[in-house]
């Protein structure tokens, strides 16, 4: 294997260095602005390290919340200039407003102009320039697939989806009595003798096995394989690359011993990380039950007027434990609104009235379910709660559905800003496995990730 592969940039390594550049970049210019203007407001010193240590943290605060480090959004030159004006707006603003941390404020207040540009352009042609290569096909991770024609389906259509820079280029199909229906204009098949060859001429980064030695991995190529790991190359089981790309636990595919060697986080025993995350859910259920008592004179006249009816409604929801406990809700639909029993909300669902899509869309129904985390019901972050008619109808045709009631549902969670929005079956099955990953990688930073992308949600306004 003499000719090596193409540079790849892997997940983590691309956002450190987005966010890594993006402040270099900034800091850069606005050191050029310093010296070569008189620009007074701030400037990068010893005697003001603090200046530039609030700008980068409230810079990459923003940042994170209008998701200019969400990879699918920072390949898309338009998505990018919303959201570095957004940033770049937002971090100047909450600068000027903390002038005991920030230096105060110019006489000239066209030095503010300066200061936002002095952030923004550069963002703006660094992001270009990543656009431009470093999101390029050169930079694709090429992957070779080895197992059944249904895992390759998957992972080429998934992985893709999750990392704009992972492009499956063929596969090697282990088991022949499963009908393909693979696009061969898309996916080169490639023959076990020609492994070696195949990862020379299509620069392979990366060998990703979706079929055990019992399903159908031959001899013959269970060897090539051997070789090739032995060289030091990258060959990596299937489960363990969906879940690092798609940041999903892939359920469907897992043995009957799920429960044995699922890595359940250790924040779920930790009687320090339960007692802190108690604190911060208090504090915020108080925050958010003292909102609501300041929008319901106003949430009242428009439910009076959209709705027509009551402004509250409680339904009945499983819990921790499975433990059943009464969620309240502010009202969105209509009254009687399931006249033939329980059945899924839908996108664009007729029973919802235009003052509900409202609320939906901007997560001020929920706000009452403050009142369930302050109960101790519920918590801030966990997996939504379901109703017990739907949770039994999907723990019989999901496997390991009920492990999601091994702690709190949450107000929010790693599905609810994660996955698209849609209901049944398939649907249930992708919240599964994002909700089984965050209970494996329960903790505070994903938590904080959670509430990030949360806010995300609310402003860009893609509540459902």
């Amino acid at each position: 294997m003499s000719q090596r592969p193409l540079v790849h940039f892997e997940i983590s390594e691309r956002k450190v260095l987005l966010r890594l550049l993006d402040s270099v970049c900034i800091l850069i210019c606005l050191s050029l602005i310093g010296i070569i203007f008189e620009f007074d407001y701030f400037r990068i010193d010893s005697q003001n390290w603090n200046w530039t240590l609030v700008l980068l943290l409230y810079f990459n605060l923003f940042a994170s919340i209008f998701e200019l480090y969400d990879l699918q959004k920072a390949s898309n030159f338009d998505s990018v200039l919303q959201n570095s004006i957004l940033s770049s707006g937002a971090t100047v603003l909450f600068y000027m407003l903390t002038p005991i941390l920030t230096p105060s404020l110019p006489e000239n207040r066209l030095q503010i102009l300066f200061f936002f540009l002095a952030i923004l352009i550069p963002l703006l042609l660094w992001r270009l320039v990543y656009i431009t290569l470093i999101s390029s096909p050169r930079f694709y991770k090429r992957v070779l697939v080895v197992g059944n024609s249904f895992d390759i389906n998957l992972i080429s259509s998934d992985l893709q989806k999750s990392d704009p820079n992972y492009m499956v280029v063929g596969y090697i199909k282990t088991e022949d009595r499963i009908s393909s229906e693979i696009d061969e204009d898309m996916l080169i098949r490639f023959e076990v003798k020609d492994l070696t060859e195949a990862i020379k001429e299509h620069h392979i980064n990366e060998i990703v096995v979706a079929s055990g030695y019992k399903k159908g991995l031959m001899l013959p190529l269970y060897n090539q394989l051997s070789v090739l790991l032995k060289a030091g190359f990258p060959i990596k089981d299937y489960t363990q690359v969906y879940e690092e790309i798609t940041q999903r636990i892939p359920v469907q595919h897992v043995d009957k011993d799920f429960y044995r060697y699922f890595p359940f986080s250790r924040s779920n025993q930790n009687k320090f990380y339960q007692i802190f995350f108690r604190i911060f859910d208090v504090i915020i259920a108080l925050l958010g039950l003292a909102f609501l008592v300041l929008i319901v004179p106003f949430v009242l006249i428009a439910n009076a007027l959209g709705n027509r009816g009551s402004l509250l409604y409680g339904q009945e929801r499983v819990g921790k434990y499975g433990e059943v406990f009464k969620i309240i809700k502010l009202r969105t639909m209509a009254k009687d609104a399931e006249p033939n029993g329980p059945q899924y909300a839908e996108k664009n669902d007729l029973r919802t009235t235009s003052f509900g899509k409202f609320l939906r869309r901007s997560r001020l129904d929920e706000i009452p379910q403050f009142y369930n985390v302050l109960k101790g019901e519920m918590s801030l972050i966990g997996p939504r709660p379901e109703r017990p008619v739907f949770v039994d109808e999907l723990s019989e045709m999901i496997p390991f559905y009920e492990t999601r009631h091994v702690v709190k549902p949450g107000l929010t969670g790693w599905a609810q800003v994660k996955a698209d929005y849609g209901n049944g079956h398939t649907d249930s099955l992708v919240k599964l496995q994002y909700d089984l990953y965050y209970i494996k990688h329960r903790g505070i930073f994903l938590d904080l990730n959670i509430i990030l992308k949360t806010l995300s949600t609310v402003i860009f306004f893609r509540g459902q």
